[in-house]
């Protein structure tokens, strides 16, 4: 079975991912796998270095969110790493304006090549901090932020929740059961002006792995009071 045909049968064999990639897309995501395994050898983007667990777990994995995503969005992705979720997202949904976070200006770089050398004109980046972001000119712009597997919710929440404007939403994509998470992050949730709209819990097979994940959709209801987002260091010692 080639890449392509092996890619769109672990997207439909799986209810969460069923028919949110066509032919034309899987081609384009084989170059991208292809491009990313070749940079990931001066470059760690990522320890998954296998075909299929490209495929399951970066590939499919990140189309899962492609659902939450309105038309015409307005999307940052904070703590893009290699470009998952953000590049597939710019490849699967070319109406998104993806804008791509990252504190480690290597994989930035990667992130701005890739897109440049695929055409997504719909990709962009910045290697700015996402706290220093909030408290600037990109504070509350964004219909839809997504972190996936960046940290905490707690943590998180109060890097990416200032970024989102009022009715958008965050989407924290988690790979592990999120109910210590979301008890533990329920005060930051409504400090920052969200609250959590609705867990989407699903498990993602090729037929012999098979992963758990969830993404939490958190609707922005209210202003993020000016005082948020902290910086780093008061981010860290003393969480919301």
């Amino acid at each position: 079975m080639s890449f392509v045909e092996k890619l769109i049968n672990v997207a439909n064999k799986n209810e969460a991912t069923k028919n949110l990639i066509n032919e034309e897309n899987a081609r384009r995501l084989e170059k991208l796998t292809e491009h990313m395994l070749e940079v990931n050898k001066t470059l760690n983007l990522t320890a998954i270095k296998d075909e299929d667990g490209v495929i399951l777990k970066h590939l499919v994995d990140s189309s899962a969110v492609i659902p939450f995503i309105p038309e015409n969005a307005s999307l940052c992705d904070i703590g893009c790493g290699g470009g998952f979720p953000s590049l597939v997202i710019a490849i699967l949904r070319p109406d998104v304006s993806v804008f791509s976070v990252d504190s480690v200006s290597k994989k930035v770089a990667y992130v701005d090549n890739t897109a440049k050398l695929f055409g997504l004109s719909n990709e962009s980046v910045s290697n700015e901090r996402a706290e220093v972001l909030g408290q600037g000119s990109k504070r509350e712009s964004f219909d839809i932020v997504t972190a996936r597997a960046v940290g905490r919710l707690n943590l998180i929440s109060e890097l990416c929740l200032p970024l989102v404007k009022v009715g958008g939403a965050f989407l924290a994509m988690k790979s592990i059961s999120t109910d210590e998470e979301l008890r533990e992050a329920e005060n930051a949730i409504t400090l920052l002006g969200g609250k959590v709209e609705k867990i989407f819990t699903y498990n993602l097979t090729d037929g012999s792995e098979q992963i758990e994940r969830s993404i939490v959709v958190i609707r922005k209801i209210k202003p993020t009071p000016p005082k948020y987002p902290r910086n780093n260091s008061q981010i860290a010692k003393k969480p919301l």
